[in-house]
């Protein structure tokens, strides 16, 4: 990140772009997932245009990746700079003027990082953090979030309490929509690209508890730097049944991601279910990388006549 930060953005992502076209030949765990949730989220493709976008997916994760150099280790005027256009920034002032709070939406979409940089910029911001398995990164991923402005608070009920209350004070937050929720009780089962998967219910349950504005959120990576949007959330996402609140929620970012599908992170297994449902979307992938790690090497192989 050191080396990247240091290089012009363009270069940077053109390296990460190398790195993704290696990981789809290495045809690994992120080509084999990227391809079972394309399939499935894109079924009006045909295989060349499935293929095609994983390809492309791929280059999008490797230039997320080579920039976040900049994102996280240079000042945050210079990371300011990179941001091309903001959209819908007006919309979420007004919100915040008037005393409401306002929780953004922001799916794995784009960088997420910029995203929650720049709303720290626009109000009081309080969000939650979850520190990294890689314990030595998450001073360093602690600071640089926190960098424009906003607090971090971790993931625990008095966090999420100190979340609440700065936001029902006028504040603003920022919260990851489309994560799988670890246990049964985190969300429901509901539609997303037409496919019934776990939706966690944190940001719909705190925009209920709040009373706060909702809008979707995302820094498209643009020339040279970053596109920032925002749009108000769908009114169905404000629901007393939880239900419709997801399903609202999950077509948010199916509508936000239309146009930047290479951009979002179809490298996660999104289509799980919680409970399991019965139906492993992935099952399959774990017996045909099993079978990949036991093909023999180049050295083992039967020479060719």
């Amino acid at each position: 990140m050191w080396l990247m930060a240091r290089l012009p953005i363009g270069w940077a992502r053109a390296m990460g772009r190398l790195l993704g076209r290696l990981s789809y030949q290495l045809d690994g765990r992120s080509r084999r997932v990227a391809e079972r949730n394309i399939a499935l989220a894109f079924p009006e493709m045909d295989e060349v245009q499935q293929d095609g976008l994983v390809r492309e997916t791929l280059q999008e994760t490797g230039s997320l990746a080579a920039e976040m150099g900049h994102v996280w280790l240079r000042p945050w005027s210079r990371t300011a700079a990179l941001i091309n256009r903001v959209e819908g920034e007006g919309s979420v002032k007004a919100a915040l003027s008037r005393g409401r709070g306002v929780i953004v939406l922001g799916p794995h979409l784009g960088n997420w990082e910029v995203l929650g940089l720049h709303l720290a910029t626009l109000g009081e911001m309080v969000a939650l953090y979850e520190p990294p398995k890689l314990a030595s990164l998450g001073p360093m991923i602690k600071q640089a979030r926190e960098r424009s402005g906003g607090l971090l608070v971790p993931t625990t009920p008095r966090g999420i309490a100190s979340l609440a209350k700065s936001v029902k004070a006028g504040g603003i937050s920022g919260v990851l929509p489309d994560q799988v929720p670890d246990a049964p009780t985190g969300g429901l089962n509901v539609p997303f690209m037409g496919v019934e998967c776990g939706t966690a219910a944190l940001g719909c349950n705190l925009i209920q508890r709040t009373g706060a504005a909702a809008f979707m959120g995302a820094a498209f990576r643009s020339k040279g730097g970053f596109d920032v949007v925002y749009v108000p959330a769908p009114e169905a996402l404000h629901s007393d049944d939880l239900e419709v609140a997801l399903t609202a929620m999950n077509d948010a970012v199916a509508l936000l991601l239309a146009g930047h599908e290479a951009q979002y992170q179809w490298q996660y297994k999104r289509f799980r279910t919680q409970p399991n449902n019965g139906l492993d979307h992935y099952q399959d992938l774990k017996v045909a990388r099993s079978q990949f790690q036991r093909r023999p090497s180049f050295f083992e192989q039967e020479p060719r006549a």
